[in-house]
């Protein structure tokens, strides 16, 4: 039988992004938040219905959704955006296309205030990439004017509430927000359930919470988005 090298290569690179994620938070303590996973229900049914109502809602010409399993900086913001102003460009307005970015597995701190990134030290604990050192608020929500800017785009509006009043739609995962909650916790021998609770407390204003980040990706291409991978 023929081996598919490029399937074997992605497969070990994928192998790999898991074990690097449990060496930097610790396997023992990653192990202890599944638990905590099992144990916990996930949404209320209001917040469930929130979390389908964002997918059954999908009505754009154009639709697509970003898969952000990493803290990786710019690029599911600016991707958001040039999504909207090409198909604007090729004949599509704004309010025709559907854009859903799903924060998953270590993506979650973008959907946070500056307040949990400055108390839990997220850019560290999630191992955020950026070139901001050191990095104590979301450098993606209600950025300075001018702050980004692409080569050959010039400035653009990609922070998050203004991506928001763009018809751009966040979701975050709730089964990391348990995990990643529970494993901070404790390492640094803390409740919890109150460390689970203040992070729920500091989510952004229109950030909906799904059940799983993979859930959300896969409601998504139900409702015909196209998936695009951001790390």
């Amino acid at each position: 039988m023929k081996t598919n090298t490029k399937d074997q290569t992605s497969r070990r690179g994928f192998i790999g992004n898991v074990a690097t994620g449990a060496a930097a938070i610790g396997l023992a303590t990653l192990t202890g938040s599944l638990q905590s996973l099992k144990a916990n229900p996930l949404l209320s049914h209001a917040e469930l219905n929130d979390a389908e109502d964002v997918f059954r809602n999908l009505k754009g010409k154009h639709r697509i959704v970003y898969d952000v399993p990493q803290a990786v900086g710019i690029f599911p913001f600016a991707w958001s955006r040039v999504f909207l102003l090409t198909n604007m460009a090729t004949g599509t307005p704004e309010k025709d296309n559907n854009v859903v970015v799903v924060l998953r597995h270590t993506g979650i701190p973008y959907a946070f205030e500056d307040r949990l990134w400055e108390k839990y030290n997220f850019a560290e604990f999630f191992k955020v990439q950026t070139d901001q050192k050191p990095l104590t608020r979301n450098p993606f929500w209600k950025p300075a004017k001018g702050t980004y800017k692409l080569p050959g785009f010039g400035e653009v509006a990609i922070g998050i509430n203004e991506l928001q009043d763009s018809g751009v739609q966040f979701v975050v995962c709730s089964a990391a927000i348990t995990v990643y909650s529970a494993a901070y916790a404790e390492k640094f021998k803390m409740d919890a359930a109150t460390v689970k609770k203040d992070w729920e407390a500091g989510l952004l204003p229109g950030v909906t919470v799904v059940p799983s980040g993979v859930w959300a990706l896969g409601r998504a291409q139900e409702n015909k988005c196209a998936y695009v991978f951001t790390a």
